[in-house]
């Protein structure tokens, strides 16, 4: 696994729980909306229905309060920086998991009123540094709430691209903390500081081995937008056709990323 970063970037605890309960009440109100025949449709990521999808952002956000529940750890053994590597090995179990969670809860809109419940609730009388025996690994409340983030806007994203004319806003806060986190992680999966990548308005970080940049214009600089950074570091978009249709500009000899990403899928 790549090394943490010496000093990892700081995440307001009590912006991100209001984060996470933004864009999942964000996903509840739209889901709400979807009729029968939408439910049934193919998503971008595999074979997975909307139905399913659907239920597995609930399932993501009620693993919040699930784990809350459980008899906390001794201590943390996976930092927040860790969290983007660790998960590739859970995703083919995963995927069995959410299409039985989907049969268990056909009703979605009473399994999404219970989850929002139980989080609110649960954050409520829970404190940040809170150990949890997380999937992944043991980690804080605190940060784990900051991984929800990437787990609600990349689904988002997905059930957006899945139903055609679906509106669903982004908490500001919430996609500012996926795309730093997701930042961060390129930064520890290639140390260095040679290259910029430069993710306005939320992320800028040095990455890839090299001549060290001190001052002025960097030589190797990588610019996009932060729904099109979150695609390529989760593989919903590739390198090249991300460059081919300009949605991320790369100058240098050292800002082509495509052999780091994607980051996590």
């Amino acid at each position: 696994m790549p090394p943490a970063r010496k000093r990892p970037r700081t995440y307001d605890p009590a912006k991100t729980r209001k984060a996470v309960l933004a864009q999942f009440g964000n996903v509840r109100d739209a889901v709400r909306t979807l009729t029968p025949e939408q439910l049934t449709g193919p998503t971008r990521l595999g074979d997975w229905t909307v139905r399913e999808l659907a239920a597995h952002i609930a399932m993501a956000v009620e693993s919040v309060s699930r784990t809350i529940d459980l008899e906390p750890p001794a201590k943390a053994e996976l930092a927040l920086l860790e969290w983007p590597f660790a998960t590739a090995a859970l995703a083919a179990a995963g995927a069995g998991r959410t299409r039985d969670f989907a049969r268990e809860h056909p009703d979605l809109d009473a399994l999404y009123a219970r989850t929002e419940q139980r989080l609110t609730e649960r954050l409520a009388a829970t404190p940040g540094e809170r150990l949890l025996a997380t999937r992944p690994g043991f980690m804080t409340l605190a940060d784990y709430l900051v991984t929800r983030t990437i787990e609600l806007v990349v689904h988002t994203d997905d059930l957006i691209a899945a139903v055609p004319g679906l509106d669903i806003p982004y908490d500001r806060q919430a996609l500012a903390a996926c795309t730093r986190l997701l930042a961060d992680a390129l930064a520890v999966k290639a140390p260095g500081a040679s290259t910029e990548v430069r993710i306005p308005p939320y992320a800028v970080v040095q990455c890839v081995e090299g001549p060290r940049h001190t001052r002025g214009t960097p030589p190797n600089v990588v610019e996009t937008d932060p729904l099109t950074w979150i695609r390529l570091a989760t593989g919903r978009l590739d390198w090249a056709t991300a460059r081919d249709e300009a949605k991320v500009s790369a100058s240098g000899e050292r800002a082509d990323l495509s052999k780091l990403l994607p980051l996590m899928s």
